[in-house]
């Protein structure tokens, strides 16, 4: 990234935070939490992706970080609110980002459930999205075979969070927990294809979670 295009992401990403777009605190420690994801993908897959998707990217991280992070790629910023969505479009217009990054302003379920998209991004990605049956349930609809879900994670690592044998049901195999950047992830690989139920219609994954599970 240079020195050109960071000062430019940390002035967008202050704006976001001004508009409550993103959580308090300052802009480095959410470009620190953005290029977390980029380590954890960079050493589960061993390459640069070439399609990736963001859950809720809401205003900006990780997607934004990811889309410098990797020039090569192409991107879907996932967002379902307006004005979130609109405030991305800006965002990716001001980082020059337009012609490879898009912006879906939708649920994740329809995505996850459309035959364009289903199964064909490496990897996913999810920061404070929705609780982990939800995330796991409309992620593996989106995640490709042998590509992963990443997802920011408390630092404790909590008892049923993750249950393997519900992930298999989704095709996720078991979690494998890791950290970068000072901060805690969970990465979970895509097995084998996702049963074509799933994901469930709009809202149904995170009113009748599949798992209960401390968050």
């Amino acid at each position: 990234m240079s020195t050109a295009a960071w000062l430019e992401l940390h002035a967008v990403l202050g704006a976001a935070r001004d508009l409550g777009f993103l959580g308090p605190g300052p802009v480095e420690r959410h470009i620190e939490h953005g290029q977390g994801f980029v380590a954890v993908a960079d050493a589960a897959l061993d390459h640069e992706p070439g399609n990736w998707c963001d859950l809720g990217s809401g205003g900006g991280v990780p997607g934004l970080v990811l889309a410098l992070s990797w020039p090569g790629s192409t991107g879907v910023l996932v967002e379902s609110s307006q004005r979130r969505a609109g405030f991305l479009r800006e965002a990716l217009a001001r980082l020059d980002l337009e012609t490879r990054i898009l912006v879906r302003e939708d649920r994740a379920e329809v995505l996850g459930q459309a035959l364009e998209r289903r199964e064909s991004f490496v990897p996913t990605t999810a920061r404070g999205f929705a609780t982990p049956a939800a995330t796991a349930e409309i992620a593996s609809g989106l995640v490709a075979v042998g590509g992963v879900l990443i997802v920011s994670e408390p630092p404790e690592a909590l008892p049923n969070r993750w249950p393997a044998h519900e992930l298999a049901k989704l095709g996720l195999a078991p979690v494998v927990r890791t950290s970068a950047q000072d901060a805690h992830f969970a990465v979970l690989r895509k097995a084998r294809a996702a049963p074509p139920s799933v994901p469930r219609r709009v809202g149904r994954p995170t009113k009748r979670p599949r798992w209960s599970s401390s968050t």
